[in-house]
């Protein structure tokens, strides 16, 4: 199979689809690996590493769409890519598609198949592809929103971890998952006061186990989460329901009762976030303020720290990479179905159900799009 890593081209993405330990393994096993010159230099890695490695380069983004089976990227393809994808050609990324319409439209007009990582599963239950991201995601989260609370940036001029004599912030995360778990793993660290919900009792009961008193669990209720945000110098929002768009737990008249100054990371935001007044921002312009909150929801978090992110990505993706390159797209679903729970996109059929309710498109069952 002839596998194309295009170089990303949203606002400020650094990170690459694939590493040259990743090429290696491809062509060791036959295939050909076609990446764009500068693809990986963000993550630092050069071209001369993926020619070591057994790739080649192009110029340009152009054979790379026309000529190869396989797309790998990282993020979700913008207009002007999908434009270039073809009837039968793999796209194997991040999607997001809940709220997307017109990326959704796209792809199935394409004709592409478009399996995204973050609807992948595990026969844990877990989302294995998206894991790695929500880790960083989660750990970057209080590190941004320290940041924002700084009086410069338009912040409330509050230290996380306070000093003697005055008192640390208060950090609320929404969401005790994986990202929501990593987000308290840092604000402890940096000696905030933390509290974090969830709907989930074995959730909260997983976070008291492993933090125990340093951090507080609250049940979800929505009297619960109008009180926690009204105290919030810093609110975190990580809820996730995979494949749909993200519930919308803090409304606009909640933010209204925050401090002044106080912060919002919707890390949620690729999914539309879960805080009414988010809307997607990018590292060049990552905050806005509205009604005195500051707001910080870059779409692509992960994209800052493009090394650690790229390879901590190449872990979990290869093999699933390679499964797609030796036994190609039908088998290779048909034989795994948690890949098969990747498949958003086949040959002009929507075949992720929270996508298809998300924006009223019919569905059809991915065993059915494949031909099982």
């Amino acid at each position: 199979m002839r596998i194309g890593v295009p170089k990303e081209i949203k606002n400020h993405e650094y990170r690459v689809g694939l590493i040259p330990s990743s090429v290696q393994e491809l062509v060791h096993h036959g295939h050909q690996v076609v990446v764009e010159t500068g693809a990986g230099q963000g993550a630092g890695i050069s071209d001369a590493d993926y020619v070591a490695a057994g790739a080649t380069i192009a110029t340009g983004p152009d054979p790379i769409f026309a000529e190869a089976d396989m797309i790998v990227k990282v993020k979700e393809p913008l207009a002007v890519e999908r434009k270039k994808l073809r009837k039968g050609q793999i796209l194997f990324t991040y999607l997001h598609l809940a709220p997307d319409l017109e990326q959704t439209k796209d792809l199935i007009d394409s004709g592409a198949i478009c399996v995204a990582y973050e609807t992948v599963t595990a026969a844990n239950g877990t989302l294995p592809l998206l894991t790695p991201m929500s880790e960083v995601a989660g750990r970057l989260a209080p590190q941004v929103g320290a940041h924002s609370l700084e009086k410069a940036q338009g912040g409330r001029g509050v230290l996380l971890g306070g000093v003697p004599g005055v008192p640390a912030a208060e950090v609320v995360i929404l969401g005790g998952g994986v990202s929501g778990t990593h987000a308290a793993t840092i604000a402890v660290g940096m000696g905030a006061k933390v509290t974090v919900v969830d709907r989930s009792a074995d959730a909260l009961k997983r976070l008291a186990a492993q933090f125990g008193t340093a951090i507080s669990t609250v049940f979800s209720t929505r009297a619960a989460i109008e009180e926690l945000v009204r105290r919030a110098d810093l609110l975190i929002g990580t809820v996730l329901i995979p494949g749909a768009a993200a519930p919308k737990l803090v409304t606009r008249d909640m933010l209204k009762t925050m401090k002044p100054g106080s912060v919002i990371v919707d890390v949620a935001i690729d999914q539309g976030g879960c805080v009414e007044t988010s809307h997607a921002t990018t590292h060049a312009d990552p905050t806005y303020v509205v009604d005195g909150v500051v707001h910080y929801c870059v779409a692509n978090m992960p994209g800052a720290v493009a090394r650690t992110s790229t390879f901590a990505l190449n872990n979990v993706t290869l093999p699933f990479a390679l499964s797609l390159a030796n036994n190609g797209w039908k088998k290779a679903l048909a034989q795994d179905v948690h890949l098969r729970n990747g498949l958003n996109v086949c040959e002009g059929k929507l075949t992720c159900e929270p996508v298809a309710e998300a924006h009223g498109l019919p569905y059809v069952k991915a065993e059915t799009a494949i031909g099982m």
